[in-house]
């Protein structure tokens, strides 16, 4: 067996418990065509994948969260491929999340989008996203609340599920849910009194105490 051979039976492995099983193959094989590395990361709250272009001898390198379900994996690191074939084609010339990356990420999701390997309700809401896909998937309310119904934790709180005037944790600080402005939710820190705009898809805690009443 030769090398690719090897490596791509390795890529394989490795990436049957973070993609779908439909969709590995197809991955596999472009960890060695676009040779890149990826490196599975923890969770970080600012990003969930990042693209580095090849610099001080090092390769291409993407970087993904481990704790994505494995149609948020998929997606999140097709968007971080696009960006690889964009800086290939037109190295730093050209916006991050311009033209040329849309079509790149688009042509490169052509592979994927089938409910073979999404369940319906996702492939529909990502259809429609990739019609004009941002910067991040999380922008778009409804494929990532059709993405977060997969994820392992079901017993997710999410603002939007909450009733108005609710104390809820987020970070470690007392907010109280208000009302709903165009797409997202005024929302009062408690302690500063400060207002903030939440997603509606925010994560949050129900905060719970029989000594304390905030009005």
């Amino acid at each position: 067996m030769d090398v690719r051979a090897v490596q791509y039976q390795r890529n394989s492995e490795i990436l049957k418990k973070y993609l779908p099983e439909e969709s590995i193959s197809t991955i596999a094989k472009w960890i060695i065509e676009y040779d890149f590395k990826l490196k599975i990361k923890r969770e970080r709250s600012t990003r969930l994948g990042d693209y580095t272009q090849p610099h001080s001898g090092l390769n291409h390198t993407i970087t993904i969260n481990h704790n994505l379900n494995k149609f948020s994996f998929l997606i999140t690191l097709v968007h971080e491929v696009a960006h690889l074939v964009t800086y290939n084609q037109c190295k730093n010339k050209v916006s991050p999340h311009g033209a040329e990356w849309k079509q790149n990420f688009k042509v490169l999701m052509q592979a994927f989008l089938t409910t073979d390997i999404f369940p319906l309700e996702v492939f529909a809401a990502l259809r429609k996203y990739m019609l004009n896909p941002a910067a991040s998937s999380c922008t778009d309310v409804n494929l990532l609340r059709m993405l977060k119904l997969h994820d392992e934790n079901d017993k997710t709180i999410f603002v939007e599920n909450l009733a108005t005037h609710t104390i809820f944790i987020y970070n470690g600080k007392l907010f109280k849910k208000g009302e709903k402005i165009r797409k997202r939710y005024k929302c009062l820190e408690v302690d500063r009194n400060v207002q903030y705009l939440f997603s509606p898809l925010a994560e949050v805690e129900i905060f719970e105490s029989i000594n304390v009443q905030l009005m």
